[in-house]
């Protein structure tokens, strides 16, 4: 497959931050993802990686935002301008990394998401969780399709729109 979505996305991301006086370099990295559904496409995920070795602290700090909130507007902007009027082919999902944020997040996701499913199932009542963005919602509800016995669903409208796991309802009764 060609990198021409990466090499987008990666000029894309140097553009803006040039835009805002920020200049860093941006690696890439691909990881393919196997749909399991006949109908849904192959959608690769593109992992743009701002450099933050010529960044100061405080521009890595404006960068990232309070909980993740600035890193995750641009992940918004490049998901949304990096994939309009592209070919579906052509589409991918962008995940916009800095610093380690990422990765250090999806780990204390984790680690929430599995602390839920054992109050769930230690309790057998449902469990909301709170302060999570929409793509780490989606982080979670992926999570728990591997379980059989707990389901997710979100509660409320944004900003306050939570999380919620509970145990599958057996015959329309939980």
């Amino acid at each position: 497959m060609s990198n021409i979505p990466m090499q987008r996305g990666q000029q894309w991301l140097k553009s803006l931050l040039e835009l805002t006086g920020i200049s860093a370099e941006i690696r890439g990295s691909v990881e393919a993802t196997d749909s399991s559904e006949e109908d849904s496409p192959e959608v690769d995920s593109y992992w743009l990686i701002i450099d933050e070795a010529n960044l100061t602290p405080e521009q890595i700090h404006t960068l990232i935002g309070a909980d993740g909130s600035v890193l995750d507007a641009i992940q918004y902007l490049a998901n949304s301008t990096l994939n309009i009027n592209q070919p579906q082919e052509t589409q991918g999902s962008y995940t916009v990394e800095l610093n380690g944020y990422r990765v250090k997040r999806q780990a204390e996701i984790q680690a929430i998401a599995e602390a839920a499913a054992e109050e769930v199932r230690l309790t057998g009542q449902e469990v909301e969780i709170k302060s999570l963005s929409s793509a780490e919602r989606r982080l979670v509800h992926s999570y728990f399709q591997e379980m059989s016995d707990l389901e997710t669903f979100s509660r409320g409208k944004e900003p306050h729109r939570h999380l919620v796991v509970r145990p599958v309802a057996v015959d329309g009764h939980e």
